[in-house]
């Protein structure tokens, strides 16, 4: 019997062991976010990107992201926060979902991108790299990681004041690609901008909002119906983009299986979606063209109906995506050869000063000789009628010299109507602080809804308890606190680190109905002892935009 005793044992000090090494038994999945909202700049104020960037940390801490945000940062205090995010990722570990969204003022220069910090001033081209973020300084150590997935959305292609002075600059963001594990998306196709909007939001932060609460949405697909929404809600004059080499299954959260059916059935929807665009009327083709987003798609739309009323559109996207290939191309080769074929293709392109800047730099003729070898684009050169698009300052589709028609509805087969609680948003209360992102007032989740990450608390309490208290789909309001006069000076007036600030409120609260936050003290709290801020001590860095046990915004 001893033997058969011992061999129990040790198979039973295995287990753990074996539980550890298992395929199936990996690290939780770890999801962190860094939202920032630009919008008080020196060059003129923009609308809706501290309230953009309010909602999209709100949604991804219902999500589970553990979110860290700020708003109207300067030079100094965005270099920090991005160092500081890829610190927190580094130490995160592999199996962690990174997500960066950045909402302002965005700018191209040569081929890279570069977000502009709220103190900026560029007078000529020259001042961007000294007063902007290269944003592939973020994203190339980012991806270097080999994280689950990096997701960065720039939300910054709009008409800019800057560099007036000096040879012009290209319209919008420029084209990228990808790193391995990164999915990168702009507001605007590259190469054209968005319109500002007039609400409290803009048209892509609300669609992706109510893209990423849908349940069981792969991450592609939140883009793609994202593109569908903007579309739509701008009739047609905004058209973002996204490219991904992102391999890794990611939805933001999971539908539970006694969730209504949808409109249409996944089977029925995919089956229209596999048939050629001649078989499909001029309306669906045109969604499913713009869905798709390649000059392929949008080609075979023109091949089935050149003549319909979107024919002219669907050109103008053409025209911008074909130009944005070729300059990309050409920048990565890098070559006089590269950009007098660029300049031979568009010689008065948006790209033309770009190409200018770079003959210069490796010290080359702007003319070309009489003979040299012309690159291969693997792309046929623009025909005649795209010219007149690729042609203008800054291309947006709602210019009204083109007078296109306004895009059809869309099909339920391809995005259902938006739920109500997102056809008009309220504005969100105003911030309680420097720097501190808005809280938009709260959209709940359906029930059949569920994070794909469940943070500390369970949905199903969480919803409980705001049933009972009668607080589900209301916004929060901080307590006002008294702050000290350091404390009220900004970035731009400073460079000295306020200390913390405390009331007896916060600290009663805290006591007796708030349990204690993990990393932090020293978070404002309302009356009701619903809510809570993480502050950290600094009005220069990006503040945790809650630190309530559940780590989401949502009224406890």
């Amino acid at each position: 019997m001893l033997p058969i005793r011992q061999l129990i044992a040790a198979l039973i000090a295995l287990v753990p062991l074996a539980l550890v090494f298992a395929p199936g038994a990996a690290q939780a999945e770890k999801r962190i976010a860094l939202v920032v909202g630009n919008a008080g700049y020196q060059a003129g104020a923009l609308n809706t990107p501290a309230n953009d960037a309010g909602l999209i940390a709100q949604t991804l801490q219902a999500a589970g992201f553990d979110v860290v945000g700020a708003r109207d940062l300067d030079q100094d205090s965005m270099r920090h926060a991005f160092r500081d995010f890829l610190e927190k990722a580094t130490g995160a570990g592999m199996d962690t979902v990174a997500f960066i969204y950045v909402s302002g003022y965005g700018v191209q220069l040569e081929g890279e991108n570069y977000f502009v910090p709220v103190d900026a001033r560029i007078a000529r081209d020259s001042d961007i790299p000294a007063e902007a973020l290269r944003i592939s300084d973020y994203t190339r150590p980012l991806a270097a990681l080999k994280l689950k997935a990096s997701i960065v959305v720039l939300d910054a292609a709009r008409a800019n004041p800057f560099a007036k002075s000096g040879p012009p600059l290209a319209g919008g963001l420029a084209l990228v690609e990808p790193e391995p594990g990164l999915l990168i998306a702009f507001n605007a196709a590259p190469g054209t901008v968005a319109p500002e909007g007039e609400g409290p939001y803009g048209p892509y932060a609300q669609a992706l909002a109510e893209m990423i609460r849908e349940g069981s949405l792969p991450l592609t697909g939140v883009f793609d119906r994202a593109r569908l929404r903007v579309n739509e809600m701008t009739q047609g004059a905004e058209v973002p983009w996204h490219a991904s080499k992102v391999q890794a299954s990611l939805v933001f959260f999971e539908r539970a299986a006694d969730a209504p059916p949808p409109a249409v059935s996944v089977e029925e929807a995919a089956a229209i979606r596999a048939r050629p665009m001649r078989d499909l009327g001029a309306q669906d083709a045109y969604v499913l063209a713009l869905e798709r987003d390649t000059i392929e798609g949008y080609s075979d739309f023109l091949a089935a109906y050149p003549g319909d009323s979107m024919a002219n559109r669907v050109r103008a996207i053409i025209a911008a995506r074909r130009e944005a290939i070729t300059w990309r191309r050409t920048r990565v080769v890098d070559t006089p050869r590269a950009y007098w074929s660029y300049l031979r293709r568009y010689p008065n392109g948006p790209h033309a000063g770009d190409a200018h800047r770079r003959l210069a730099y490796l010290a080359a003729a702007f003319e070309p000789p009489p003979t040299f070898a012309v690159m291969d684009y693997d792309l046929p050169p623009p025909p005649p009628e795209e010219i007149v698009y690729i042609s203008r300052p800054v291309l947006v589709f709602s210019d009204p010299i083109f007078a296109f028609a306004l895009p059809p509805p869309l099909p339920v087969v391809f995005l259902a109507p938006p739920p109500f609680e997102f056809v008009v948003l309220a504005p969100p209360p105003p911030p309680i602080g420097f720097f501190v992102l808005p809280c938009p007032v709260y959209l709940p989740v359906p029930v059949w809804v569920r994070a794909a990450r469940p943070g500390p608390f369970s949905r199903g309490k969480q919803q409980a308890k705001q049933q009972r208290q009668g607080v589900a789909g209301r916004g929060w309001h901080s307590s006002p606190v008294r702050l000290q006069e350091s404390d009220r000076r900004s970035p731009l007036q400073s460079r000295a680190r306020p200390s913390r600030f405390k009331t007896r409120r916060h600290k009663a609260r805290s006591r007796s109905r708030v349990a204690p936050p993990q990393r932090t003290s020293n978070c404002p709290v309302d009356n009701r002892g619903s809510r809570c801020r993480e502050c950290k001590g600094s009005r220069f860095r990006p503040q945790k935009v809650s630190c309530c046990p559940s780590h989401r915004l949502r009224p406890r």
